[in-house]
């Protein structure tokens, strides 16, 4: 094993950079994964912009697929050479925050065990999976091991875009007959819409404003579809449910505006799940909210992870209820992982995922 490797770094807001880094060693708790295939999340255009700070020469992404390469001495359960995924959220399972059923806060050594985003260790406070290896901490209770049959492609959303789409449903409490509105379908919407189907939507409308993110929308279980860009979406919504409303609407962009109109178009009663990375405050409209008397409820969250939720996401596909392979557009070396930024952050040429492949 060579002792260096090429590292995709946070340089400074705007520069991302290929970087030579020493390999990871591996401690008793931890695994070294050889990545195979990775991929960018807006959650690292974020960083790349400086919305979202994180230390220089930290290594982004957090969505590895690749082979055991070591493990460490205490790691039970795996063998090297199996090829494996790990969640984007990666907690130890030991702090207050993971045993009360949060382990995406997971405050780690911190005395009170909470901290928010804490779970969220991969490019956000350790280096990351956007390089030929990454370091898998607490490996046993986060590494996954990947289904007989299944390609990295298609388990490429598991550690974060299904898992955090798909935590928008439940968050939701989706139940069966619900009417249920997504707001973008980039690639968490799109995993939103197909959790909206699978937890029992009778009708689930996807909202976008890109023909071809609707096609792909109604490929992951929309009934409806509806374009900004060609009517008022509130009214038409509304309309479609009969001045009703919807049971849930799911926000998966992050803007003031798309906030604004899931929670017009809820019905008292209903059920905003926000899934959206914002970057400034958030206002809540008064006759949108009903006063706070509507009893509209707003809950947000953070994709789980661990490997118990990976297997389940994995048995998922496995089973085809679902299949997000078609989500990868676009295919690049890690050499030209920059190209593969700039494409992905400026929304170029129909891209919703890219895979990122070492060699």
């Amino acid at each position: 094993m060579a002792a260096m490797m090429k590292a995709a770094v946070f340089v400074a807001p705007g520069r991302i950079e290929l970087a030579d880094k020493p390999i990871p060693d591996v401690g008793p708790d931890d695994a070294l994964l050889r990545i195979t295939t990775t991929t960018i999340c807006g959650t690292d255009i974020h960083i790349l912009k400086g919305e979202y700070p994180v230390a220089p020469g930290l290594t982004i992404g957090h969505e590895p697929v690749g082979v055991i390469e070591k493990l460490g001495a205490n790691v039970r359960g795996y063998r090297e050479g199996q090829r494996a995924i790990a969640g984007a959220i990666c907690p130890g399972f030991r702090s207050h925050a993971c045993q009360d059923g949060h382990p995406s806060q997971d405050g780690g050594p911190l005395g009170h065990g909470y901290k928010p985003m804490g779970g969220w260790r991969f490019g956000n406070t350790v280096d990351g999976a956007q390089a030929e290896y990454v370091l898998v901490p607490d490996a046993e209770a986060n590494l996954a091991p990947v289904p007989d049959g299944l390609s990295d492609e298609q388990v490429l959303m598991c550690p974060d875009i299904m898992s955090t789409g798909f935590a928008g449903a439940e968050a939701g409490n989706i139940r069966i007959g619900d009417v249920v509105a997504v707001f973008a379908q980039g690639p968490i919407g799109l995993c939103a819409t197909a959790g909206a189907r699978l937890r029992g939507a009778s009708l689930v409308i996807a909202v976008d404003g890109v023909s071809g993110r609707l096609e792909m929308a109604r490929r992951m279980g929309a009934d409806v579809t509806v374009n900004f860009r060609e009517v008022d979406v509130v009214e038409e919504i509304l309309r479609l449910t009969g001045g009703r409303g919807v049971d849930v609407a799911i926000e998966a962009l992050g803007l003031q505006s798309t906030f604004e109109a899931a929670l017009r178009v809820l019905k008292p009663g209903g059920t905003l799940s926000s899934l959206g990375v914002y970057s400034e405050d958030l206002r809540i409209p008064l006759g949108a909210y009903g006063a706070g008397l509507a009893e509209k409820n707003i809950v947000s969250s953070l994709c789980p992870g661990g490997k118990e939720r990976m297997r389940r996401l994995m048995n998922i596909i496995a089973s085809q209820r679902v299949d997000l392979g078609p989500m990868v557009t676009h295919t690049f070396k890690l050499d030209d992982i920059v190209a593969a930024y700039d494409l992905f952050g400026h929304q170029r040429d129909g891209v919703l995922k890219v895979a990122i492949k070492p060699s």
